[in-house]
């Protein structure tokens, strides 16, 4: 039996753009379903992509990250395929990623994107995407090479077991630590991308969403290692600690006094906070692990893609 295949493209005033990117995917998998997401448009996106042949829904609450939160619960599909709705992604490579994922039987595949047009892919964009993808491998030991791509192709259990929390662009950052924390099986597709119709412009923003993925980056640092993150909170708080203790300790070995008491004071407290800091960290490493079990067995209670 054929698996389902379901397309998912999250759109916000992609009417110059979006009519194009559904007959492409149309015609790479013709059998697929192909659903439009309009976040709030307010341009003809809702229009074209109806008049495309694509299944319209809508979800108000603005930003990536909620779109694909909605598309993820409502959509019900073996294998599904997101993509931009801005006509970049290469669509007639779907069929091959969505080959890879069932042959061997892989959780995600990540078209990595490849430009050779350089309005395509902004300098800047490409220097943010090659910072933020070596920092999530530094802190979470390994990533992919191209963290920030919207085209991916899912398997049904990680679409049914991901609790997407971000708001916006981050969405996509989420989405990677989640594979690298549940330890999927995933694998990436060189893509072509492509420099957007005329008409249709960029939402992302290099400098306020590149903040925001960073954030995202250390906030999901925070939530999923606690312990090696209050762990170097506690090592650099008793660090400054011992270097302003030092001074103290010679003096009272030499006189048998104490003469700078506030000093005193400080490096006491900032010990406690050191300590206080690293068992905060021992016991969310706790809970984290309690949570990752439960997203473990949530997993593992959807079949793996072709069985």
């Amino acid at each position: 039996m054929k698996p389902r295949i379901a397309v998912l493209l999250p759109c916000y005033n992609e009417d110059a753009a979006i009519g194009q990117t559904v007959a492409d995917f149309r015609a790479a998998l013709p059998d697929a379903t192909i659903y439009v997401y309009d976040n709030n448009s307010r341009d003809r996106t809702v229009e074209v992509a109806r008049a495309a042949g694509a299944v319209v829904r809508a979800e108000r609450q603005q930003g990536k990250g909620h779109v694909v939160r909605r598309m993820f619960a409502d959509v019900e599909a073996d294998i599904y395929v997101m993509a931009d709705g801005d006509a970049t992604y290469e669509a007639a490579a779907a069929p091959r990623l969505v080959q890879r994922l069932i042959d061997e039987q892989l959780d995600m595949v990540v078209g990595a994107r490849k430009s050779e047009v350089d309005a395509a892919y902004r300098r800047g964009h490409r220097f943010g995407n090659a910072m933020l993808t070596g920092m999530l491998a530094r802190l979470f030991g390994r990533s992919f090479t191209d963290i920030l791509s919207g085209y991916r192709v899912f398997s049904r259990r990680f679409a049914k077991s991901f609790p997407v929390l971000s708001q916006g662009f981050e969405i996509e950052t989420e989405i990677s630590v989640h594979a690298l924390e549940l330890r999927m099986p995933v694998a990436e597709e060189v893509t072509a991308y492509a420099a957007r119709p005329e008409g249709s412009e960029s939402k992302l923003s290099t400098y306020r969403d590149g903040w925001r993925i960073l954030s995202t980056i250390l906030r999901l640092y925070r939530h999923e290692r606690p312990l090696a993150f209050f762990g170097a909170v506690a090592g650099l708080v008793a660090l400054a600690a011992v270097m302003l203790a030092v001074p103290l300790i010679i003096t009272y070995m030499h006189t048998g006094l104490v003469p700078r008491i506030p000093t005193a004071v400080l490096v006491t407290g900032m010990m406690i906070i050191a300590a206080l800091a690293m068992t905060t960290g021992l016991i969310l490493d706790t809970v984290v692990r309690g949570r990752l079990e439960a997203r473990r067995i949530a997993y593992l209670s959807v079949p793996a893609p072709g069985n």
